[in-house]
């Protein structure tokens, strides 16, 4: 295989890797907003505190431990959040609880700061993830490629919840028109606060994967909220496999643009958004939701 391409494929698959934790971050955005009408500009911090929960837990009981614990934690502290929280804004207007969830983000950057220090904390690949995968010319690290394994095992876990199963036709049912679910006698409370659990524990489990790769630090919720809303943006509100292709699309792009046009590479994406919204204004696959027109 020549050299040439080998690097290549490397890149795309960086650009995957990076684009999947985009995605797994924008699929608890895009749900918490279609269902709630919540912009949680905290989702960030609670990517970060899945990540710190994963080192403190990885530290003294292991990697698989963590791996499990954090985004659960994770995702209790999100049915929290939303009953204390996101519940009181569900029908103010969302500029609302754009402010409540910039001001919950700030709080938590700097909890993290306070309790951990500001200094990044390293956390090892686990010892049995450790290593390489050749497939022949080509190597890629064990490690990475289990990362875009679970990353896939969780998008399609999350499509059968959604669509298989009497919970996911009621919560498809209320992103389009929670009115008529509320006439039926079916009340959205529960399902609001699961919705929350999951999306925020997809957040968690995206922090605890890329703790080893990226380290530990208090701001980087931050960095990837952004990104993060790109990748929702470009796939259009409401639309499940819309995020899912922009998170895919994203990641190849910046993988192509690394191994073409190096400083590019971060505002690849920013190029795609513009180009998307361009010709289709929703996004790829944006949906029509009532009570948002």
């Amino acid at each position: 295989m020549p050299l040439e391409l080998v690097f290549l494929i490397e890149q795309l698959l960086n650009g995957l890797l990076v684009g999947v934790a985009y995605l797994l971050i924008a699929l608890g955005l895009s749900l918490i907003f279609s269902l709630g009408g919540i912009v949680n500009l905290a989702h960030g911090g609670f990517y970060a505190i899945g990540a710190y929960i994963g080192v403190e837990i990885g530290n003294r009981f292991g990697f698989p431990a963590a791996f499990v614990a954090a985004p659960l934690s994770v995702a209790v502290i999100g049915m929290v959040v939303e009953r204390l929280l996101f519940s009181r804004f569900y029908r103010a207007d969302p500029i609302l609880s754009l402010l409540l969830t910039f001001g919950l983000a700030m709080v938590i950057e700097q909890a993290l700061r306070m309790t951990f220090g500001a200094t990044p904390i390293p956390f090892a690949i686990p010892e049995f993830l450790k290593g390489q995968v050749f497939v022949g010319d080509f190597i890629y690290s064990r490690y990475r490629l289990a990362i875009l394994l679970v990353a896939a095992a969780a998008v399609l876990g999350l499509w059968l919840l959604l669509q298989r199963t009497a919970f996911g036709r009621v919560v498809r049912a209320g992103v389009q028109n929670p009115d008529m679910v509320g006439a039926l006698g079916i009340s959205l409370r529960p399902y609001l606060t699961a919705v929350a659990a999951i999306g925020i524990g997809l957040a968690g489990l995206a922090g605890i994967m890329l703790a080893p790769i990226s380290g530990v630090h208090p701001a980087m919720g931050a960095e990837i909220l952004t990104a993060a809303f790109v990748v929702v943006v470009i796939g259009g509100l409401g639309s499940f496999w819309g995020v899912v292709l922009a998170g895919l699309l994203v990641g190849l792009v910046r993988g192509l643009t690394v191994y073409f046009v190096p400083p590019a590479a971060e505002a690849s994406m920013y190029l795609l958004m513009l180009m998307v919204l361009l010709l289709r204004p929703r996004g790829l696959f944006g949906e029509r939701i009532l009570r948002f027109e």
